[in-house]
């Protein structure tokens, strides 16, 4: 299916409205930082450029993944890379760009702002199909998990695409955003896969740090002397910022990731909660792998926007799923037991029911 051009991707989080009290609309880990990070960032050193070709980020990130220090290609994060990788692909001579229907707008976004044309893939058996067929190499967009879903696509999937995408040349760029937040089961893309596509690593949302615009992309192993080295001469210099490199170099060290590990168990147990509440509430909700999700709140699409605008005037802010194309629908992210109960007070608040006709 075609996508109509859009002309500025929605988000979550702030939006120039009074502060958020509780923020279901992003996906951002809400617990506290670890104590670690926190010492790391306050010892940045801001008085001086970091270091441009990023020497030292490059060994560490590519001594955890495996890989030579060339493949590591720093980045302002996974939207800064999005919109780089997409000019290295019509520079390259493709014109054909798929992304996920539902899925974050700044894949649509960056193949509309170069002139690429537009296809949106609203299922896996859509995909493999698709570009079975085609006669040129496209740009594919992939996130695993999924967003907005939160779901998890499965390997038979992953092996179809590999065969497929190898056949006919197509570049495949795996989103992995998500994945250090996944809450159930593991990661389907096989690593012989993985090195082959152009991987997307942004931890800030793990982290709780969305303000810090910080990730990296690890090249394709046959790409990463040449596309590699191009898609890094496409970055402005100092593409990370002092507090963005200290983050990547924390991002893998032992004490931020036990705290990782023991964030993901408190939020699995949030979930359930958060979960439970929607469902007294009486709201439908999808499956999900990841601590967001998408759910539908009893009311008609036209009265959801007015509640949601009403939650947000109360300080609570949802992610409308409109623009995925899904109205009527929200993402809903992973909040304290504290935010929950704000929640459900203000969504059984009479007032609003009685202007939404739903009786006192």
């Amino acid at each position: 299916m075609s996508l109509a051009p859009m002309p500025w991707p929605e988000h979550g989080g702030p939006d120039g409205g009074p502060a958020i009290l509780h923020d279901f609309s992003t996906n951002a880990n809400p617990l506290p930082l670890p104590e670690a990070l926190v010492n790391a960032l306050a010892a940045t050193d801001r008085r001086r450029y970091p270091d441009p070709h990023y020497g030292r980020l490059c060994e560490r990130l590519a001594a955890h993944h495996g890989v030579p220090a060339n493949r590591v290609l720093p980045t302002a994060g996974s939207s800064e890379a999005i919109r780089r990788l997409t000019l290295l692909a019509q520079l390259q001579g493709l014109g054909e760009a798929w992304v996920p229907a539902p899925g974050y707008g700044d894949y649509a976004a960056a193949a509309y702002a170069l002139g690429l044309k537009v296809h949106g893939w609203p299922a896996p058996a859509t995909l493999l199909e698709a570009l079975d067929r085609a006669h040129h190499p496209a740009l594919v967009w992939l996130n695993e998990p999924c967003n907005p879903t939160g779901v998890s696509l499965p390997h038979s999937f992953w092996q179809s695409l590999a065969e497929i995408a190898w056949a006919k040349g197509h570049w495949l760029v795996l989103d992995r955003a998500y994945e250090p937040l996944r809450l159930e089961g593991g990661d389907p893309i096989l690593p012989g896969m993985a090195a082959r596509a152009w991987q997307l690593w942004s931890p800030n949302k793990a982290l709780g740090l969305t303000g810090i615009r910080a990730g990296y992309v690890l090249a394709p192993t046959e790409a990463a002397e040449g596309l590699g080295q191009r898609l890094r001469a496409l970055a402005p210099s100092w593409v990370l910022s002092a507090e963005g490199e200290q983050m990547l170099l924390a991002w893998w060290g032992e004490a931020v990731q036990a705290w990782l590990a023991d964030s993901r168990r408190t939020l699995e147990q949030w979930r359930t909660m958060q979960r439970h509440l929607l469902g007294d509430l009486g709201w439908a909700q999808r499956a999900t792998v990841t601590p967001f999700w998408l759910a539908r709140p009893p009311l008609p699409a036209r009265l959801l926007e007015l509640r949601l605008r009403q939650l947000r005037s109360a300080g609570l802010k949802l992610r409308d799923a409109s623009s995925f194309g899904l109205p009527g629908w929200v993402r809903v992210s992973t909040q304290s037991p504290d935010a929950q109960a704000a929640l459900a007070l203000v969504w059984h608040d009479s007032r609003w029911k009685g202007e939404e006709g739903e009786g006192a």
